[in-house]
C-alpha cells in the first residue's frame, strides 16, 4: 500500500500588478508551511483572466519572490497556457450533464440576494433549458446541496451552495474560463495537497470543493489566512493603491509578515541576514499561531513604509 502524498503547496498571484505586503504574507505563510513539512512549493500565474492582466507584471513578481529569496519547484504554471485543460474538463461536466446554458445578463440579476463574496445567487432561470428566443452567453454548473469542510485556521466551515450561491458560473460570456474551475484543474493535476492563501477566498472554496466532487478530484487541506488591510480597513490591493514591496530589505519585509502571522520572531533578528530569517521561520513555523480572523491591519512598520 502507497503512503500519504507529498505536501504539495503553491503560490497562486494574479498578474495584475507588483506584489504588495498582502501578497508577500501569502507567499511566505504558503512557502514556510511546505518547506516545514519538507514539501513542494509550486508557482502559478493565474492570468486565465486575461482582461486584468498587467504587462510585465508576472515577470516583476517572479523577480520580488527571487529577491526575497523563495525558490520554487519544477516549472512556472501560466493559467494562460492551459485553455485545453479547461476545455477538457469542461466537456466531462457537459457529458455528465452537470452543466447547462445560461442566457442572463448581470442586469437581469440585479435583483437576486448577494452571495457572501457579493456575486448575485442565481434564481435558476435558465436551469431547465434557455428561455424561447435567447442564446446561451455563459455555462453554468448545476449546484445541488451544500459543503462543510475543517480549515486549518479559520476553523469549521459549511455552505449551503443552493441558497447561498446557486448554480455557478464554469464559462463566462466573454469565453474566458471562470477563475472557480481553472483552479480546481490546475490544483488537481499539480497534486496539490495543501492550499494555504488569503480569507478573501474562503467563500470560494465551497464551490471549488463541489467542482472537484463532479470531477472526481481530491480535495486538499485548506488554511485561509487573515487579509491584510490598510488604515481604512480596506483589503491591500492594486484598487487601494497598495504599495509595491520590490524594493524594499526583504529581511524587514519577511519579519513583518512573520509577525503579523503571529510567529513573534525574536527582537534579534532584526539585524539578520535574509537567510537568518528563512531558516528561523522554517524552524519555527506553526501555522497554529496564526489569528484565527478573516482580516487584520497591517503591522506599523508597513503602513509607515506606505506613508
Amino acid at each position: 500500500m502507497g503512503g500519504a502524498a507529498r505536501y504539495t503547496g503553491r503560490f497562486a498571484p494574479s498578474p495584475t500588478g507588483p506584489l504588495h505586503f498582502g501578497s508577500l504574507v501569502a507567499a511566505a505563510a504558503s512557502f514556510y508551511d511546505a518547506r516545514s513539512q519538507d514539501g513542494r512549493w509550486l508557482l502559478r500565474i493565474e492570468d486565465v483572466d486575461t482582461q486584468r492582466t498587467v504587462p510585465g507584471s508576472a515577470e516583476q513578481i517572479l523577480a520580488t519572490l527571487e529577491r526575497f529569496g523563495f525558490e520554487w519547484d519544477g516549472g512556472i504554471v501560466r493559467q494562460s497556457q492551459r485553455t485545453d485543460a479547461y476545455v477538457t474538463a469542461l466537456e466531462r461536466l457537459r457529458s455528465a450533464d452537470l452543466i447547462f446554458a445560461c442566457a442572463c445578463t448581470r442586469r437581469e440579476m440585479a435583483d437576486s440576494a448577494l452571495a457572501r463574496d457579493g456575486s448575485r445567487v442565481y434564481p435558476g432561470t435558465c436551469r431547465d433549458g434557455l428561455p424561447p428566443g435567447r442564446k446561451a452567453r455563459a455555462w453554468r454548473v448545476r449546484v445541488e446541496g451544500g459543503i462543510a469542510f475543517e480549515d486549518a485556521v479559520q476553523g469549521p466551515q459549511q455552505e449551503d451552495l443552493t441558497s447561498e450561491v446557486g448554480d455557478f458560473v464554469v464559462l463566462r460570456a466573454d469565453g474566458l474560463f471562470a477563475y472557480q474551475l481553472a483552479v480546481v484543474v490546475d490544483d488537481a493535476e499539480a497534486g496539490v495537497t495543501h492550499v494555504v492563501r488569503g480569507a478573501d477566498l474562503l467563500d470560494s472554496t465551497g464551490r471549488q470543493i463541489y467542482l472537484q466532487q463532479r470531477l472526481g478530484s481530491p480535495t486538499p487541506a485548506y488554511a485561509h489566512l487573515p487579509v491584510v488591510v490598510n488604515a481604512a480597513g480596506e483589503k491591500l490591493s492594486k484598487q487601494t493603491l497598495a504599495t509595491a514591496v520590490d524594493d524594499w530589505r526583504p529581511e524587514a519585509v519577511l519579519l513583518a509578515a512573520l509577525t503579523f502571522l503571529g510567529q513573534n520572531p525574536p527582537l534579534d533578528l532584526n539585524h539578520a541576514t535574509l537567510r537568518d530569517v528563512h531558516e528561523w521561520a522554517l524552524a519555527h513555523w506553526s501555522l497554529a499561531r496564526v489569528p484565527r480572523v478573516r482580516c487584520q491591519s497591517e503591522p506599523q512598520f508597513i503602513q509607515d513604509m506606505q506613508a
